[in-house]
């Protein structure tokens, strides 16, 4: 063997294994740029999945889903000259409130010397009645959250037909004046 075909030989080798070793280095580089989107990937539709979750799940600390059943003040005019009692009636028009365990409103007597006393009844399709009395209603507005529970009678809530707020004679001092309602609500 001559020096030329020593070199041919070595030259051959050489280019051999470096044509390998750059093959090597491609398939590897092919493989890492694989391996990293599928983990970007991964990770991104993780934090998706896991974000929806807590936005649905999570409610802020001062928030109440509510059904809002009168969207302006209501006014009860009681003259107990001939009649008895004075009512504001909504009708549900067979409500499902099997969902909401509270009812919200909100509340004033305008005869600052007058306390009066409501009754508040709910009524379904079976023709159960149920109601809760207010005491000492006052001149300055007043919240209410009555629960759904305290209205003993009413087995199934999932048709509802009315709701009452009830003025009665016998539940005031004077025999005439105005109730304000306001803010009446279901809340979940």
């Amino acid at each position: 063997m001559d020096k030329k075909d020593i070199y041919e030989h070595l030259a051959k080798i050489y280019l051999d294994a470096s044509q390998k070793k750059k093959k090597k280095s491609k398939s590897y580089l092919k493989y890492k740029n694989i391996i990293f989107v599928a983990l970007a990937v991964f990770i991104v539709s993780l934090a998706y999945l896991v974000s929806n979750y807590f936005l649905r799940n999570a409610k802020p600390a001062n928030s109440e889903i509510a059904l809002i059943l009168t969207p302006d003040a209501v006014k009860i005019n009681f003259h107990f000259d001939p009649a008895k009692k004075e009512i504001y009636s909504l009708n549900l028009n067979k409500l499902n409130a099997s969902r909401y365990k509270t009812l919200g409103f909100s509340v004033k007597n305008v005869d600052y010397q007058d306390n009066v006393t409501l009754r508040i009844e709910f009524s379904n399709i079976f023709k159960e009645k149920s109601e809760v009395y207010i005491k000492d209603i006052t001149h300055r507005w007043q919240n209410y959250l009555i629960a759904l529970a305290d209205f003993k009678n009413i087995s199934d809530w999932s048709e509802m037909t009315n709701l009452s707020f009830i003025v009665e004679e016998w539940n005031v001092r004077g025999k005439k004046g105005i109730v304000y309602l306001d803010n009446i609500r279901l809340i979940d």
